[in-house]
C-alpha cells in the first residue's frame, strides 16, 4: 500500500516537471520569437532621414597668419564658413489645416520633436502673419502654391528646414474626436458668434468653463475668433486654444487600446490627412511617441508680433516680433547643434 502511494506521488512529481519544463520551453520560445520580431523590425524600419541643412555657415574666423607682416586684424578678418551640423534623431514637421473652403490653411503649427530626449515643441504661426507676397499673409501660400510652396515659405521664415508634412482636413479633426468619445475641454471664454455665409455657417455658444465636446463643438471652439461685438480674444488667442485642445485629444487617442479604434484612427488618418511620411515612417515614430510623456514632455507656444501691419494694400497683416520669435525658435524648434541667428531667418517687416 505504501509503495503504490510512493509510486503515485514520483508519478504526480514527474507530471509536474514534465509540464513545468514544457511551460518553460514554451516561455522560451515566445521570448525568442519576440526578440526575432524585434530584431526584424528594428531592421526593417529605420529612423527617417532628415532634410539637408541649407549651405548657410556659421561665421568662423581664419586662422592667424604665420606671416608676421600681416597685420594681426587682416589675418582674422574674414569669416569661413561652417556648415550647420543637425542634432541625431531631431526632426521637424509642418501641420497644417485647411479651412471649409480648402483653400487656405486656417491653422499652420511647425512641430519638433527630439526622440533622443523625447521632447516635443510645438509652435503656431498665426494665419495673419505678414509674408512678401502679393496677398501678404500666410494662410494664402497654401492656395496659391500647394503644399511644398508653404513647406518652403515657413522654413524660410523661421531658418530651419522641415522634414515632413500633414494636412489635414477638418473632417478629421471631428471624427477623431467623436471616436474618442468626445473631450473634456475647459472654453476659455464666453463664446457668441454666428455667421450665416455659406461658406462658414459658423453658430459658435459656449460659456466659459469646463465642458465636454462632441467633434462639432470641438472645431467651433477652436475656429472661434471673436464674438458679434467684437469682444473675445485674436488669432493669438485662437492658436492658444487650439495647440491646447489638440493635446487634450492626443492625450485622449494615446490612452485608448482597443484595436477596433485602433482601425478606426487608421480610417480617419488615411481618409483626411496627407503627408509625405511613408508606412514605415509613420511606424517608427508611433514606437518612438510611446515615451513622451505629454504632462511634461510637451512644449508649445506662439509667435509674437504685432497684428495692424499693412502691406501691398491689404490691412490686418501679422508682423512679427523678430526678437521674441528667435527665442522661441531656439527653445522649441531648433535642429541644430549651434543657435538660429536672426541673418538665418526672413521675418518680413514692413516698418
Amino acid at each position: 500500500m505504501a509503495r503504490r502511494l510512493l509510486k503515485k506521488k514520483r508519478r504526480k512529481a514527474s507530471g509536474v516537471r514534465r509540464l513545468g519544463r514544457a511551460l518553460y520551453r514554451t516561455a522560451v520560445a515566445v521570448s525568442v520569437l519576440i526578440v526575432v520580431f524585434f530584431c526584424g523590425f528594428k531592421a526593417l524600419v529605420r529612423p527617417p532621414e532628415q532634410a539637408t541643412p541649407p549651405t548657410a555657415s556659421i561665421p568662423s574666423r581664419a586662422p592667424a597668419s604665420d606671416d608676421p607682416d600681416t597685420p594681426e586684424d587682416e589675418s582674422a578678418a574674414t569669416p569661413t564658413p561652417v556648415p550647420l551640423v543637425r542634432k541625431e534623431g531631431f526632426y521637424t514637421f509642418l501641420l497644417a489645416a485647411t479651412d471649409v473652403g480648402g483653400g487656405n490653411t486656417d491653422t499652420i503649427m511647425v512641430a519638433a520633436y527630439d526622440t533622443a530626449e523625447q521632447k516635443v515643441g510645438v509652435v503656431s504661426i498665426p494665419r495673419d502673419t505678414l509674408v512678401d507676397r502679393s496677398f501678404p499673409k500666410i494662410n494664402a501660400v497654401y492656395g496659391s502654391g500647394g503644399i511644398e510652396a508653404l513647406k518652403e515659405t515657413v522654413s524660410d521664415l523661421i531658418g530651419i528646414p522641415i522634414d515632413h508634412y500633414m494636412t489635414v482636413n477638418i473632417r478629421a479633426f471631428k471624427a477623431l474626436v467623436d471616436a474618442v468619445g468626445g473631450i473634456d475641454f475647459y472654453v476659455p471664454c464666453d463664446m457668441d458668434y454666428d455667421d450665416s455665409t455659406p461658406d462658414q455657417e459658423l453658430y459658435i455658444h459656449y460659456k466659459e468653463g469646463m465642458q465636454h465636446l462632441n467633434g462639432q463643438q470641438a472645431l467651433e471652439v477652436v475656429r472661434f475668433r471673436h464674438n458679434n461685438d467684437g469682444s473675445g480674444y485674436t488669432d493669438v488667442g485662437r492658436t492658444q486654444t487650439q495647440q491646447k485642445m489638440l493635446t487634450a485629444i492626443a492625450k485622449k487617442v494615446l490612452s485608448w487600446s482597443s484595436l477596433s479604434l485602433f482601425n478606426n484612427f487608421v480610417d480617419i488618418f488615411t481618409q483626411n490627412v496627407k503627408t509625405d511620411l511613408s508606412a514605415t515612417d509613420i511606424a517608427w515614430f508611433a514606437t518612438q511617441a510611446v515615451g513622451v510623456d505629454f504632462s511634461t514632455g510637451v512644449s508649445t507656444g506662439t509667435l509674437p508680433g504685432d497684428g495692424d501691419a499693412r502691406y501691398n494694400g491689404v490691412s490686418w497683416c501679422y508682423q512679427l516680433d523678430r526678437e521674441g520669435c528667435l527665442e522661441i525658435f531656439n527653445e522649441l524648434l531648433n535642429p541644430y547643434t549651434t543657435e538660429i541667428t536672426l541673418d538665418m531667418t526672413n521675418m518680413f517687416q514692413v516698418k
